[in-house]
């Protein structure tokens, strides 16, 4: 008997689907070989999680299609993230809001508040007046995303702070100040030791990322160094999203209220090319 016909994971490894929102809520799963509706996700991937306006992230199974759990929060959720190996652990940034590791091994689910304050040097700490206490304790996260290995989170906070918490402990391990701006989108190489972020001051950013698990690394002194920034110096444009290409040698980034699409190249770190899309604007690229 052919396997493929009644094992979905088997066929969905030679044809790959694409994932879409809709604004009712739905979510829809295409194929993008016949540009039909797909009934199963990609080989690599049983399950899926949702979030939406609606302040709810929801686990599907999607051999049969089934919610696993839904998890309601406090406020709208702007971005949620599964774990890279554990697909009962995730974490999620809510809007105006702390960020949240939620652990769903068991039927309720258990939703641990994460820190968005930053871990200051212990030279800045000791001299940490009253006010500076105050102001980070009013940060709030923006966007999160999980290393590679899935140890740590970077966090990106609402005054330009990276946070690397620890998952195991839910600390924050480490902070670097990377810019003035908030930070509202990060995404990580598929090897996860290069980020590109976005933030309000309208310059990306590229910055290798060391691997926070090593057991000799001195997270106390470490410095996070910013590869490249790029931006728009004579527009001053915004960018809605910013994606690495499949190698990670080239930043593609869609443009605010525009239809542009700009494309650099990381070795030189120079614009190789501006694609010019449909007269609409552009949200996400890929």
């Amino acid at each position: 008997m052919n396997l493929s016909l009644i094992d979905p994971f088997i066929l969905a490894q030679d044809y790959p689907d694409a994932l879409t929102g809709k604004a009712n809520g739905t979510v829809v799963i295409f194929d993008i070989e016949t540009n039909g509706v797909a009934r199963n996700w990609s080989g690599d991937g049983r399950y899926l999680l949702s979030s939406s306006s609606d302040w709810k992230c929801i686990l599907w199974d999607l051999r049969d299609g089934s919610k696993l759990r839904t998890v309601r929060f406090e406020a709208v959720v702007s971005i949620a993230e599964l774990h890279p190996t554990n697909h009962l652990l995730f974490v999620a940034s809510l809007f105006e809001h702390h960020p949240f590791l939620v652990d769903l091994s068991s039927p309720i689910p258990l939703k641990h508040q994460l820190p968005s304050a930053p871990k200051r040097p212990k030279l800045d700490r000791a001299d940490l007046n009253e006010k500076q206490a105050l102001q980070d304790a009013k940060q709030l996260t923006c966007v999160t995303v999980f290393t590679a290995q899935g140890d740590h989170i970077i966090a990106g906070t609402n005054r330009g702070w990276l946070n690397i918490i620890e998952v195991r402990s839910r600390a924050t391990v480490h902070s670097t100040h990377l810019c003035s701006g908030a930070i509202f989108l990060l995404r990580l190489t598929a090897s996860g030791r290069d980020m590109v972020s976005n933030a309000s001051d309208r310059v990306i950013r590229t910055t290798p990322i060391p691997n926070f698990s090593q057991a000799d690394l001195d997270l106390e002194n470490m410095k996070i160094e910013v590869e490249h920034r790029f931006q728009d110096v004579v527009n001053r444009l915004s960018w809605n999203h910013v994606v690495f290409s499949s190698t990670g040698d080239y930043v593609a980034a869609s443009t605010y209220m525009n239809h542009d699409i700009y494309i650099w190249e990381r070795g030189r770190g120079s614009l190789v090319k501006i694609l010019e899309g449909p007269k609409e604007e552009l949200g996400m690229v890929e």
